[in-house]
């Protein structure tokens, strides 16, 4: 029993010694600027270019994250898995890039802005032949700076 009190008194010095760091919380964790290069992604449905509940919700809170924000460039970079012929997969990332800028146009980010990028399914097929459905999406890079 007396081992287990002198475990703890050091264990009480030890601890009241760390109250006495000369740091505090924000010489060590760096708070994340709103107004700051980011990039996020917007995944779809097989075959599909139409925006799901989840991914309106992404964007609509992209979008208020970045209000007042100087948005300086969005690149939106359209992807496909492997499923469809290569013409077909060019068309649905096109569409799914669309989809998505004009969420944010709509959000009310400025349209000069925007790049679109159509890759289809370049790259989504593993090197045992699967398709990768994590290409189902579109990349949205923003680089974003303050005001």
């Amino acid at each position: 029993m007396k081992r287990l009190g002198l475990s703890l008194g050091a264990l009480a010095l030890t601890l009241a010694g760390c109250a006495q760091t000369p740091w505090s919380r924000g010489d060590l964790v760096a708070e994340p600027q709103a107004c700051a290069p980011q990039r996020f992604d917007i995944y779809f449905r097989e075959g599909e270019a139409g925006l799901t509940d989840a991914a309106r919700h992404a964007i609509g809170l992209t979008a208020t994250q970045l209000q007042g924000c100087d948005i300086r460039k969005v690149n939106v970079i359209g992807l496909a898995d492997a499923s469809g012929g290569p013409d077909a997969n060019l068309d649905l990332s096109e569409r799914r890039a669309l989809a998505v800028t004009e969420a944010l146009q709509a959000a009310g980010w400025p349209a000069p802005v925007f790049s679109l990028i159509v890759a289809g399914e370049s790259g989504s097929v593993t090197a045992d032949g699967a398709s990768e459905p994590m290409r189902r999406r579109t990349e949205v890079l923003v680089d974003a700076a303050p005001r």
